[in-house]
Order: C-alpha cells, then sequence, then structure tokens
C-alpha cells in the first residue's frame, strides 16, 4: 500500500493469500476511516476495499467447504457396525 494521497497501485486481487487480502483490506480501511483522500482516490479505494472482502470470502467459503468435506469423510470412516446392516 502507497502513502496516503498515492493511487493504490497493489498486485491483482486474485493472486493474493487470505493473509495477503485481508491485511491489506485493514490498511484500506484505516484510510478510508482517516479520511483526507480526494474523492476519486477514496472511491479506488472503496473498490478495491469491495474486491479484498471478497476474496477473503472466497477463501473463508473455500476452507468452510475443505472443513465440511473432511469431516464427512471422517464420520464416513469411522460409521458404526449399526450402520453397515
Amino acid at each position: 500500500m502507497t502513502d496516503a494521497g498515492e493511487p493504490v497501485t497493489s498486485p491483482d486481487v486474485a493472486s493474493l493469500s487470505y493473509e495477503q487480502a485481508r491485511d491489506e483490506l485493514v490498511q484500506v480501511v484505516g484510510r478510508l476511516e482517516a479520511g483526507g483522500e480526494p474523492l476519486e482516490a477514496s472511491l479506488a479505494l472503496w473498490e478495491r476495499g469491495e474486491a479484498l472482502a471478497a476474496r477473503c470470502q472466497e477463501w473463508l467459503d473455500g476452507a468452510r467447504e475443505r472443513l465440511a468435506a473432511a469431516q464427512n469423510a471422517s464420520t464416513a470412516a469411522a460409521g458404526s457396525p449399526e450402520d453397515a446392516e
């Protein structure tokens, strides 16, 4: 992230890890909350923040799906003898 007032020139959101997207989102929110940005810069920050939040949600949804699949596999592997009848 650049200093206040400079354009946002960060990597493509789709290439960011969850931690990278989350950390940058925190910085974007901080800059927006601090105010003092020109309108165009604020709009660019807002749009970047929306994209970062969506990327974080993608990572969380994927993690949730992986956990559910692992839990289902574990439950199926540990099936009780009564289930086999």
